[in-house]
């Protein structure tokens, strides 16, 4: 891979900056997609080729392939604000079908697309998701669960067709570099920042960003052209979680559990909130039904086909806080 060039669509996000960072480290050619106008300073400091692009403009796509061997492609809109969203199914959608048609235009040798657990179908408690599970582009959960999994099968239909492409599915996504504050790392911040942190309990399986990099990186080098694998962690719940921030802090926070009826009727009213005031969201009808989901999923696939093997999430939590701790401290002094 050191001796090929590599596009990263989404290359700014939270997994697309560690995974670029992973990339160079190796000493990879690395092409980062940049939407016009968008913040690139998770990419400072970093030996990359920033190259204009959008995956709703398919010529702007074609001009940016030409020359590479490999796309990773994680360009998307995540969203867990309830009702159609048109921008939505859009990107993830029509930006993975322009993104597919223009790795076969160009002649690309690979593609690892970044799906998301989300987008299979939900099951029951007392049994274990794995890459047996169907996704489901009729998902009643959210448009962004939707739209992931239509998105998962266009992959699956190139793959068929003879793309070799491979397909990655990461649960909640931990740990440093968050440039942009994910809903989860937000929680995380609150509290190492000892600020009011209410929340409900449940519980997910959360990965460390760096072992997703990984688990992408090794998907392009060993991944089956059509498979997919499921990129997990460890199952822990929200209150353990914030036990944990407290341990490695070594300070106390002000924190208070929401009654679940309690947050899922004041649910019913947040989204016109965060619409409003632009506040990223934490409590809305999706956020609490995925902490009281069926969370046990296997990356045993993953583990005996690309050698995946996650760390503990207590390292994950710990390096996130030293890193947010950091980072505030910077742009607080900046």
């Amino acid at each position: 891979m050191t001796d090929e060039k590599i596009i990263v669509t989404g290359a700014t996000g939270h997994i697309g900056n560690v995974l670029v960072r992973k990339l160079v480290e190796k000493g990879g050619k690395v092409r980062a997609l940049i939407l016009p106008g968008e913040d690139t300073s998770p990419l400072n400091g970093l030996d990359v080729e920033q190259v204009p692009g959008d995956v709703l403009d398919s010529s702007s796509l074609w001009e940016s392939f030409r020359g590479v061997q490999g796309v990773f492609h994680l360009a998307g809109i995540i969203s867990i604000m309830p009702g159609e969203n048109p921008l939505v199914r859009r990107v993830n959608v029509e930006g993975t079908v322009n993104v597919l048609k223009a790795a076969r235009k160009t002649g690309v040798e690979w593609l690892v697309y970044t799906s998301s657990i989300h987008a299979l179908a939900r099951l029951p408690h007392g049994t274990t998701v794995d890459e047996s599970t169907p996704y489901d582009p009729g998902n009643p959960y959210g448009a962004y669960d939707q739209s992931k999994a239509q998105a998962t099968l266009e992959v699956q239909k190139a793959a068929k067709a003879g793309l070799n492409a491979v397909i990655a599915c990461p649960t909640g996504v931990i740990g440093p570099y968050d440039f942009r504050g994910s809903m989860m790392g937000n929680v995380i911040r609150s509290a190492a920042l000892r600020k009011l942190t209410p929340y409900v309990d449940g519980a997910y399986d959360f990965v460390d960003v760096r072992d997703v990099a990984d688990g992408l990186i090794a998907a392009a080098e060993k991944g089956n052209a059509g498979s997919s694998y499921i990129l997990s962690g460890q199952r822990i719940s929200v209150r353990c979680l914030l036990d944990t921030v407290h341990e490695i802090t070594g300070r106390g926070f002000p924190r208070f559990t929401v009654p679940l009826s309690l947050a899922e009727f004041v649910a019913r009213f947040t989204p016109l909130y965060y619409r409003l005031s632009h506040a990223s969201p934490r409590f809305t009808p999706y956020s609490l039904e995925v902490l009281q989901s069926n969370s046990f999923i296997s990356h045993e696939k993953a583990t005996r086909e690309l050698g995946y093997h996650p760390r503990p999430l207590y390292e994950s939590i710990q390096d996130a806080i030293h890193w947010y701790l950091e980072h505030y401290r910077v742009t607080a002094k900046a």
